[in-house]
């Protein structure tokens, strides 16, 4: 049970009755960090997704909506809801767009003309009687910037996303290995992929976060490949715990970095750091090893 009286129910229960989604949307865009086309012009620092760089959203963002939905529980007194962030096949995007936040740009994430596109989404499900909104307009016109930007070209028509070739499912979601003819084209993008944001001209307006927690943390804006591959399972868990880097786990981290590192200049240092994992335990981490330093070898 939640706070103040509040009452926690399932999307069935609601839906017994009368159901509304409260929309929300909260800025993620961390300030004082490097440019992040700097960083994907550096071959040998590690680029991650801007909306990793701090703590877990799903923790914040969920926790934003409860306190919302109990600041509601001490007016009006016990309620039926639901918060989701990210966290269960709620369309976020659509549901968004219909409570006017912004319209879905080509590139499938939601936009707004305030916002741009860095902030993160999240829904109440609830049985209050509330009023209806009205979608607005989109406003990509005739741009396709985002489709033109994507590395892997996983933007295969306006709206439409592949994810089999997105770098953001492939670093975080995909759990075996990185097909072979894509890992040339992550780059050193270890963890998610902004290329489809950084293009957008309505993210001119975006706005630095006021939320300290979603703040970069231990460097990781400008951090170099071969430290971050030198971290010890130990390190990556005391370092990236809290984070949403953590959930991927330690083997699928090093696979990224082992496939940054085959992106990057060759250098004695490249190559020493792969070779120190070429025995690594993991058959993933030692496939992906053996790739990045064939990578360099054969240019020896």
């Amino acid at each position: 049970m939640a706070k103040h009286g509040a009452k926690r129910t399932r999307p069935a229960e609601l839906v017994q009755g009368t159901l509304r989604i409260i929309s929300a949307r909260m800025d993620y865009l961390p300030p004082d960090v490097r440019n992040s086309m700097d960083v994907l012009a550096d071959g040998n620092r590690a680029f991650v997704s801007r909306y990793a760089l701090g703590r877990d959203y799903h923790k914040i963002m969920r926790k934003r909506l409860q306190q919302l939905c109990d600041r509601i529980a001490t007016e009006i007194g016990v309620f039926g809801y639901r918060v989701f962030t990210d966290s269960a096949p709620v369309l976020e995007v659509e549901l968004a767009q219909q409570a006017n936040l912004g319209w879905r740009g080509k590139h499938s994430l939601l936009l707004s003309r305030e916002a741009g596109s860095w902030f993160f989404l999240g829904e109440i499900y609830t049985d209050l009687p509330l009023p209806v909104d009205t979608p607005g307009d989109t406003h990509c016109g005739t741009c396709q910037a985002c489709i033109d930007i994507c590395p892997t070209r996983a933007i295969v028509a306006p709206y439409v996303v592949d994810a089999r070739r997105c770098i953001s499912y492939l670093t975080i979601e995909l759990k075996g290995c990185i097909p072979e003819e894509l890992r040339p084209l992550l780059g050193n993008r270890i963890y998610g992929c902004d290329d489809c944001q950084m293009a957008c001209p309505w993210n001119r307006f975006a706005l630095p976060t006021g939320e300290t927690a979603f703040h970069a943390r231990h460097g990781l804006d400008d951090a170099g490949l071969v430290e971050l591959f030198g971290w010890s399972e130990e390190v990556f868990h005391a370092n990236l715990a809290g984070s949403a880097i953590h959930r991927i786990g330690y083997e699928q981290w090093l696979r990224n970095l082992a496939v940054a590192l085959g992106n990057a200049p060759t250098a004695p240092e490249i190559v020493a750091a792969l070779r120190s994992r070429i025995d690594h335990p993991s058959a993933l981490v030692r496939e992906h090893v053996a790739w990045a330093l064939a990578r360099h070898t054969s240019q020896d």
